[in-house]
């Protein structure tokens, strides 16, 4: 009878613990109008439950009985935080009050898609950035979102990092920055490593999956990644975050604000510092950063000025770990190697980026703002190595006579540099009132870019710094969009946006070919439209985009008959989510089709080197599940699953020929159909546990899983990465008003079960004379169990 009891007691308590009581209210702003989208959240030792009101400004909330501090927040409203107890009786009214300045970012809000936009999107706020900003890349803060997978070159997510949505790599997916193109203008890749630690001054991030609405920059084909840094803090702050962890590596950070002085201006700054040596061999970094923002407000206008600077200084590690090494010595690298003896100590990339960016948001009335935003991005670097047995001719210059022989070869060490501006415009003039919010917006940027080689050493035959290739690059792009969302009623939205872009692109020769001289002009129309229907907790939408993308550089470098087309897709997304204060989910379904998408065949070009080919059709076709639940005060569960079919249907793949001297004398063509493309694996899930047994402790149970995928277009078993499920687990403990304001204490263990695994790869399948054909497979190995240990304080 005693355990009967006991366990009628122990039921009863947990029924207690998931008794719900309603909470509803509805919030209107000063003129007595309806405000949607503003942020609610119902906080309680440690916890938070959120929810957002609707079109009609209503929300609503299911949470036990109990002591609760509600917060209201929403761009351009003062905030409201109150006291609450639970039960309340009736409907309750709240009214938020219009900011004094005009504070809300219209560079973003132009690009951005909004609650009522009909494509597949997820936003990450400023508070969920820093609690997995431990100092890895940008990429593995976003490794949780749905059909993301990333990978680090040097294993452990510090120094060169990549990412892929949808299968998608990072050339195919749009970043801005403060709606300014971050994109390489001519490889079309995003290289975080040169800004390091930006997450530390993000206070948002928009991914948009699939084609997105229109935006500035290079073509969204997997989805576009926003990222925005202008915030308004309206008292002064100081922050100082230091972490260690595994492979020694350091991050340290200071960040501070003014606040508002003078009732007008603010200035916020940040310091930053990362080491690492990296888990693979010398994979070291050596990065630095600095972020200074001020900005004047008034009522009708907001003038910002952004210098965000960055250094790095990594040792080359992009080669991957080859298939023999896999298993038994997966820190292998073979960067410097050419060299006799012990590996050459400097062969690293090194590279400094300034960014400078200049907006002026502005209100012309009761219903129309502007924004126009100037920048210049400022790049200069090189990477060093060394190369063994090097032909002179191949650097311009002649034999050299020992004795009485001619030699032509010689080991030499070699700089390859990069000197670019990258320079424009970007605009946007809104109108919004209560049924129509329309946009037009575009941009102008010039890519202005030198590429140049240096011999810095040589064992003979060669003058100290001779410069062996000097070329030139000029890209413009001009970039103008309009953009419609019309409120038929308070449920049903119709959404329009058309895209205009012309691209020049003037490339005076290549490093292997330097009298290929390419001039390419495409021009592109972009169309979208969708509907969206909303109610209560619920939103669905349906929607069409499409996209044109100019080929990059590397595949300009081919004889005329081969120059390659530009790629098309068409993207149809269906969506439907339903979000309430204890649990949300998410169910959408996309088709990419895709005509002449660029894809390596394993095919070379005029002067030897691997090249894209234009394939005729192409698709994506899948489905990502989200959701999360509160299951009482200190469990919840959040997760995503991403289920895909990505498919070439006819292709030709190519196999090398060499010679007995190894040396490219023929291509074996194979014809090939409905077969996967590469990197695109057909299940990519994550999903965590947050435990809050205390109000000051937080337990996080990350995971991820990534099926098997393939590192070519052949889907050979041969070529192909395998699965894998990494587990990680994070602690947070806060200490409030102890000396400072308040201590954050993390602990994070990344591969709590040591799993072995790849997260990317390369094949060089071929055909050797006399031995066959043979696979030639390398790795990008990823770290076993590791950790790092935080400690933030807030003054």
């Amino acid at each position: 009878m005693k355990y009967l009891s006991g366990m009628i007691l122990a039921l009863f308590t947990t029924l207690l613990g998931f008794a719900q009581t309603p909470l509803e209210g509805i919030i209107t702003d000063s003129r007595n109008q309806p405000v949607e989208g503003v942020t609610i959240t119902l906080s309680q030792n440690g916890r938070k439950w959120t929810s957002a009101s609707t079109n009609t400004g209503n929300f609503s909330f299911s949470a036990a009985a109990g002591s609760y501090e509600l917060t209201l927040e929403a761009t351009g409203k003062k905030m409201i935080r109150q006291h609450i107890v639970l039960p309340v009786p009736g409907l309750q009214r709240f009214r938020m009050e219009d900011q004094a300045f005009l504070l809300e970012p219209l560079e973003v809000r132009s690009i951005r898609a909004s609650d009522r936009a009909p494509f597949t999107k997820t936003n990450i706020g400023k508070e969920q950035i820093a609690r997995v900003n431990l100092g890895q890349d940008l990429p593995f803060l976003l490794n949780q979102t749905p059909s993301v997978i990333v990978a680090s070159d040097a294993g452990n997510g510090i120094g060169y990092t990549s990412m892929r949505i949808r299968g998608s790599d990072v050339t195919r997916i749009n970043v801005t920055l403060n709606g300014i193109p971050y994109n390489d203008a001519e490889s079309q890749g995003s290289f975080f490593v040169d800004l390091p630690d930006l997450a530390s001054s993000a206070n948002s991030i928009q991914i948009q999956r699939g084609v997105g609405t229109s935006t500035n920059g290079a073509g969204a084909f997997g989805a576009t990644v926003n990222i925005t840094t202008n915030e308004f803090n309206e008292k002064a702050y100081a922050e100082s975050n230091n972490n260690f962890g595994s492979f020694n590596t350091w991050k340290n950070t200071l960040k501070a604000g003014s606040g508002l002085i003078n009732g007008h201006f603010t200035v916020d700054a940040r310091l930053s510092r990362l080491k690492s040596d990296g888990y693979i061999d010398r994979a070291s970094s050596d990065l630095k950063a600095l972020y200074l923002s001020s900005a004047y407000l008034s009522d009708n206008t907001t003038v910002r000025f952004n210098i965000i600077t960055g250094t790095e200084k990594t040792y080359q590690a992009w080669y991957g770990v080859p298939e023999a090494y896999r298993d038994t010595y997966r820190t292998y690298n073979a960067a410097g190697t050419e060299k006799e003896g012990e590996p050459y100590n400097n062969q690293t990339d090194n590279y400094q980026q300034d960014h400078y960016q200049l907006f002026l948001n502005q209100n012309l009335g009761r219903s129309w703002t502007l924004n126009v935003a100037s920048f210049l991005s400022r790049g200069k670097g090189y990477y060093e190595e060394y190369k063994a047995k090097q032909a002179l001719p191949n650097y311009g210059l002649p034999g050299f006579n020992v004795g009485n022989q001619v030699l032509d070869t010689t080991d030499l060490v070699r700089d390859r540099w990069l000197d670019n501006y990258y320079y424009g415009q970007t605009f946007s003039v809104q109108s919004r009132n209560a049924s129509n919010e329309f946009t037009i917006g575009g941009s102008w940027t010039i890519y202005d870019g030198g590429h140049y080689g240096e011999v810095i050493w040589a064992q003979a035959g060669a003058p100290k710094n001779h410069r062996y290739y000097d070329l030139d690059a000029k890209k413009t792009d001009l970039n103008i969009y309009t953009k419609w969302l019309h409120q038929l009623n308070n449920n049903w939205s119709l959404f329009a946006d058309l895209q205009y872009k012309h691209v020049v692109y003037n490339m005076y020769g290549f490093q292997d070919n330097p009298s290929l001289i390419v001039k390419r002009n495409f021009n592109f129309v972009n169309p979208k439209a969708g509907i969206s229907y909303r109610k209560n907790n619920w939103n669905a939408y349906l929607s069409y985009a499409m996209a044109n993308k100019e080929p990059n550089r590397d595949d300009f470098e081919a004889a005329q008959q081969q120059q390659p087309r530009k790629e098309t897709l068409h993207d149809f997304e269906l969506g439907i989510e339903e979000k309430t204060s204890k649990y949300s989910w998410s169910a959408t379904g996309y088709y990419m089709l895709y005509n002449n998408q660029l894809v390596q065949t394993g095919a070379r070009n005029d002067v030897g080197a691997y090249t894209r080919i234009n394939v005729p059709n192409s698709y994506r076709l899948g489905i990502e599940l989200q959701g999360s639940v509160n299951l009482n005060r200190w469990v919840a569960i959040q997760g995503n699953a991403a289920f895909s079919r990505n498919k070439i249907k006819s292709f030709t793949n190519y196999l090398t020929i060499y010679n007995d001297d190894f040396e490219h004398v023929g291509e074996e063509g194979t014809a090939y159909s409905n077969t996967d493309i590469s990197f695109s694996p057909s299940i990519v899930a994550g999903g965590s546990i947050i435990l809050t047994p205390v109000k000051q402790l937080e337990i996080g149970l990350p995971a991820k899983y990534v099926s098997k995928q393939y590192m070519d277009n052949t889907q050979k078993a041969e070529r192909s990465l395998r699965d894998y499920y990494v587990q990680d687990a994070r602690v947070i403990y806060t200490i409030k008003n102890f000396l400072f304001n308040e201590w954050n204490i993390t602990g994070y263990v990344n591969n709590v079960f040591n799993r072995k695994y790849e997260a990317t790869g390369a094949a060089y399948p071929g055909i050797a004379a006399g031995y066959g054909p043979y696979e030639d497979n390398y790795y990008t190995t990823m770290a076993g169990t590791n950790f790092m240990v935080a400690v933030n304080i807030r003054l």
